[in-house]
């Protein structure tokens, strides 16, 4: 057997094509007049745009929100902002002005290890890299 020899299980069944002239009539059932009566008569979902905005939907890119998962803190930045024997913490942080609050309240801060530190601080409140923590506690401070 081939293609050509493959015959319909009804032949003479077609499937009717309304809006080509004949059959049907006038409005092919359409119904009459109005935006759903002519060509191209897609209509989108009125909700589709107020959705596209919502930033949970993530529409419409980045929505003016900004969404920080872990805001990273290098040691340069803490020897820059913090005396020796200062409490690093999240809300100190944003009290010197090394972090942006979110929405509000403090993000969750990771301490990293660019740049050296010499003061002695005592770290609570964040996650601190491996090689963060060795150099803290090199200096004399703490991390918890």
């Amino acid at each position: 057997m081939q293609t050509h020899n493959l015959k319909r299980k009804n032949p003479n069944y077609k499937s009717a094509r309304v809006g080509r002239g004949g059959k049907r009539g006038k409005t092919s059932g359409r119904g009459t007049k109005g935006q759903n009566a002519r060509a191209g008569r897609k209509k989108r979902p009125e909700m589709r745009d107020v959705i596209k905005k919502i930033p949970k939907m993530r529409g419409y890119r980045f929505n003016t929100i900004k969404q920080y998962g872990v805001w990273p803190v290098n040691l340069k930045a803490i020897e820059k902002a913090f005396s020796s024997g200062g409490a690093v913490n999240p809300s100190s942080l944003a009290k010197m002005k090394v972090i942006e609050l979110y929405k509000g309240k403090n993000p969750k801060v990771k301490i990293l290890a660019a740049g050296e530190i010499t003061k002695i601080v005592n770290v609570s409140g964040c996650a601190v890299s491996g090689e963060a923590k060795a150099k803290i506690e090199k200096a004399g401070g703490t991390v918890k």
